[in-house]
């Protein structure tokens, strides 16, 4: 009778358990996919903030507007929070460059992050110069002292190809198949083999890129023009040409142009004909404050043993200058900030505390993240932990552009697996079912991963990111796909929210070994 009383206990325990999971479930669902505020979040963001290169004015608009609107969710301990020196703001405040002759052309062009201006204070009109130097002996031979307060280009080979596919896409069920299937990776990665040959040509044309700069920091011309090597139709993949350590040489304008207008430009300079361009570009250095900062805010946890422990969630704020950043990386970050406002509006208790962080520096290489991570968890160079390491239960991050969640990434976490494909089951009627034991890299879990705390990103369809988006002048609003965005905040709030209340945190991946100080970067 008692062992009979014990089970029947059990069995109404479970299904307490499980009955407060849906509840909770259905609550963000309905909160989410019904009452989303997504596209009004990335509407400040992008629109209203501008560009959010990181210590540039219009990244402190979004995290000073970020910082205050989750304080109106009713987040605490919400501050912009200083993670080590990252360098000079900058951005841009006029561009204009147009061919005059041999007839008038507006050009597309967008200064390079971290470049400088055309001289004086208004439009300057410059014939171009095309410079052909196979290297640096050739490039002072016939190019020194010539270029002083030009408008130059440097000859390439390059041409356009038209493209037989379409821009935008979403990941096939084969392909998801594919990634469900995957095995773990137990071997060690190996760096790809290149040929002496391809070894050759690529430290040449570095070195050449090196000796370019400091030939045009001395000879100092007007304005450089640089091709945009992936795109075309318009699309300019552009992030920098100069550096953001403060007090760096950037004394010269450099504009990246539309394929399609510096190759046109190259083939009326090589066949002879004179062509006039005018140039009025400015920009602004900003190296009053040279400190990094993340947005990092709290929803307290309720549970009185559980409470000290984190959940986190995070994209990175900062963007390139080339538009307003809408896919990479508004859209992650306005995920992140609408989940923790679905829960904020639905009223789940969490049990652990849950905190959302946006990141700056993460286009120059992680930086936010992985200062944030080496100031309060611990150092992948040494792995001395410090006491909140062990509090964190995981890391969840969104950056792979405006598409819907398809999955998750294990990062070859295993023994997360079944939790996630249990938690996964309630939107599967939104596309979202498969986990996968394979890693994916370029952002900021990654920071987490390095110090053995449970990172994930999430996988998501690609649409246009790497087509037209990523890192280009069409990374806009308008690219933004308003009903993947709130499919993705939901499913993202229930992870959270679901590993909040777990018993355990999250099951660890074994403590990676010290990097040492010649470690390779993740």
């Amino acid at each position: 009778m008692k062992k009979h009383f014990l089970f029947v206990l059990a069995l109404c325990i479970c299904s307490n358990i499980l009955f407060a999971q849906d509840d909770a479930t259905s609550k963000i669902r309905k909160e989410g996919l019904s009452n989303s505020k997504v596209m009004d979040i990335a509407f400040h963001l992008t629109d209203i903030s501008g560009p959010r290169l990181t210590n540039s004015p219009g990244f402190f608009r979004a995290a000073s507007w970020a910082k205050d609107e989750l304080t109106k969710m009713g987040l605490v301990n919400v501050k912009i929070e200083p993670w080590g020196d990252f360098g000079t703001g900058w951005e841009q405040t006029r561009c204009y460059v147009a061919m005059t002759a041999p007839y008038y052309a507006p050009m597309i062009a967008i200064p390079r992050a971290w470049t400088g201006s055309t001289p004086g204070n208004g439009i300057i009109s410059r014939s171009v110069i095309l410079i052909k130097a196979k290297d640096s002996a050739q490039l002072y031979q016939d190019y020194a002292g010539k270029l002083n307060g030009q408008v130059v280009m440097f000859y390439t080979n390059d041409t356009l190809h038209p493209s037989f596919t379409a821009d935008g896409n979403r990941y096939t069920d084969e392909e998801l198949d594919k990634m469900a299937n995957a095995k773990k990776d137990t071997t060690r990665r190996q760096r790809r083999n290149f040929s002496p040959e391809q070894l050759a040509a690529m430290q040449q044309q570095r070195a050449l890129a090196r000796q370019m700069n400091a030939f045009y920091n001395k000879e100092k011309p007007a304005l450089v023009l640089s091709m945009n090597g992936r795109g075309n139709d318009g699309t300019l993949f552009v992030q920098n040409g100069g550096s953001n350590t403060k007090g760096a040489q950037n004394n010269y304008a450099w504009v990246m142009l539309s394929s399609d207008d510096f190759l046109r430009v190259q083939r009326l300079v090589e066949a002879g004909i004179k062509v006039q361009m005018e140039t009025d570009v400015k920009t602004k250095f900003y190296d009053k404050d040279i400190k990094g900062y993340n947005v990092v805010a709290e929803i307290p946890g309720t549970d009185p043993i559980l409470k000290d422990e984190l959940v986190m969630l995070g994209g990175h704020l900062d963007s390139w200058q080339g538009a307003t950043g809408a896919t990479d990386n508004a859209a992650g970050s306005a995920v992140m900030m609408e989940a923790v406002r679905i829960l904020k509006a639905t009223g789940l208790q969490p049990k652990r505390t849950i905190r959302i962080a946006l990141w700056s520096g993460e286009e120059q290489g992680l930086f936010g993240s992985r200062n944030y991570v080496k100031n309060h968890f611990a150092d992948p160079v040494d792995m001395v932990l410090k006491p909140a390491h062990k509090m964190v239960s995981a890391y969840y991050n969104l950056d792979n552009g405006t598409g819907k969640i398809r999955g998750i990434y294990l990062q070859g976490n295993d023994a997360a697996g079944p939790i996630f494909e249990k938690w996964l089951e309630p939107f599967h009627d939104l596309a979202a079912k498969t986990v996968t034991i394979n890693n994916t890299g370029g952002t900021d879990h990654l920071s987490f991963d390095a110090v053995g705390i449970p990172g994930f990103q999430f996988i998501q369809d690609e649409i246009e990111y790497n087509t037209r988006t990523h890192h280009t002048n069409m990374d806009t609003y308008d690219h933004l796909v308003p009903d993947d965005l709130k499919q993705a905040a939901t499913i993202i709030a229930s992870f959270v929210y679901n590993t909040s209340q777990l018993d355990e945190k999250i099951p660890r991946k074994e403590l990676p070994k010290a990097r040492g100080t010649g470690g390779r970067n993740f």
